[in-house]
């Protein structure tokens, strides 16, 4: 096999993985940063493991919207539109634009700090250009490719960061493994469920049918073979990402006891210790993660709303990419005006998110349960088992949600 041929059979795979990195990228956002180095500064290494339990039911969702996805070409929400009703479809889709477009903010902010504490520039001139970026981008006629090879490189940059800083951490090997059994702090309760929360990502998993099909489109209009849209790849290294920074929290700020209250702490910590380049490198990462969330959750939130208005799901379509950069706009203008994301917005959005994501969830596994619609891509029984679970997790979460915000 020549060096090019080889080229070419290393990008057609990277490629094949886009809709799983995308959804990881979406994911893994400024907020995601924040909770799990909270968890290994607080707690240490005590909590590996529930990244673990997170990326178990993650994958297996995510899993069963890829087979949506190859499934039909109709979209998930016209499926549920099909079964259900038009109200249901539009519920779901109004539901994900507001609680997208409200956490918007923070990834605004993520990406201008980033920015900002590396180089000296205003906060505030780096979210605008960094908005301006994202939203130059929609004018792209072939927006899903920018977008998938956008997201592999910024999950790549962010690997390299991470793991680049937890060689500067260097943490205790036996003290990583003993993090793997299960054992539940005294007070860790709220940030273990913030973190299953965010890490098991059911919008996130909804949206990979889209992405899925998106994929499809692209191969069929290259003369393209039909591949493994690499799913698992994609979450694994979500749950490869979360378990590494939240080991360099526990090796750097653990032991002094220094306390995190958003992205940008960790690399405060770092430069006094490690020095400006070891600051440096994870801010990158930081830059990495808010930058593809910036992009991934507007595409998510405007995708949806387009498809549920009966718009379509199409990337070309201007109503679509209108509706994406109207989130982007709303995020960069909330983070100007306020900084941070505002409380009320914060509680906003996750009222809406206790009520909207087992509802999400059970109308997604009821698709795939369905041989009709799915064909050979219907739910086994290993999926049917933990999607059960998954579920039951999620409804759990939303009473505990529901008790904390509204009756304790």
């Amino acid at each position: 096999m020549t060096n090019k041929t080889s080229k070419n059979v290393l990008v057609k795979w990277l490629l094949s993985l886009g809709p799983g990195i995308i959804t990881a990228a979406l994911v893994f956002g400024p907020s995601k940063i924040t909770i799990t180095s909270k968890i290994g500064a607080v707690y240490g290494y005590s909590l590996l493991w529930i990244v673990v339990v997170a990326i178990l039911f993650m994958a297996v969702f995510t899993n069963m919207g890829e087979r949506i996805g190859q499934a039909s070409s109709k979209s998930l929400l016209t499926m549920i539109r099909d079964q259900w009703s038009a109200k249901i479809s539009i519920i779901i889709g109004i539901g994900i634009f507001l609680v997208t477009t409200s956490f918007q903010a923070g990834n605004s902010v993520g990406v201008g700090i980033s920015i900002s504490e590396a180089s000296g520039i205003p906060t505030t001139v780096c979210i605008l250009v960094l908005n301006v970026l994202g939203i130059s981008l929609l004018f792209f006629r072939g927006f899903y490719k920018i977008l998938e090879k956008l997201m592999i490189f910024l999950v790549a940059l962010m690997l390299f960061s991470f793991v680049t800083t937890l060689f500067f951490a260097r943490p205790e090997i036996s003290q990583i493994a003993g993090g793997f059994v299960p054992q539940v702090p005294i007070g860790s309760e709220g940030l273990v469920i913030a973190f299953m929360a965010s890490c098991f990502s059911i919008v996130g998993a909804f949206y990979q049918a889209y992405l899925v099909q998106e994929r499809r489109k692209l191969s069929s209009a290259n003369g393209e073979e039909k591949s493994a849209h690499g799913s698992l790849t994609g979450i694994l290294l979500l749950g490869v990402m979360s378990i590494v920074v939240m080991i360099c929290a526990a090796a750097v700020l653990n032991p002094k006891g220094i306390p995190v209250n958003s992205a940008s702490d960790m690399a405060r910590a770092l430069e006094p210790l490690f020095g400006v380049y070891a600051a440096d490198m994870f801010l990158v990462g930081l830059f990495g993660a808010s930058f593809s969330s910036l992009v991934g959750n507007a595409t998510l939130g405007g995708t949806l709303l387009s498809d549920a208005l009966g718009y379509g799901s199409n990337l070309s379509s201007k109503v679509t990419r209108g509706l994406i950069g109207l989130v982007m706009v709303c995020g960069a203008v909330i983070a100007i005006l306020f900084g941070k994301l505002p409380l009320e917005l914060i509680v906003f959005a996750q009222s809406i998110t206790i009520f909207l994501v087992p509802f999400i969830g059970i109308a997604m596994f009821s698709v795939a349960n369905k041989a009709t619609i799915m064909g050979n891509y219907v739910n086994g029984i290993w999926s049917k088992t933990v999607g059960a679970l998954g579920l039951l997790l999620l409804i759990m979460l939303a009473f505990y949600n529901v008790y904390e915000m509204f009756i304790k």
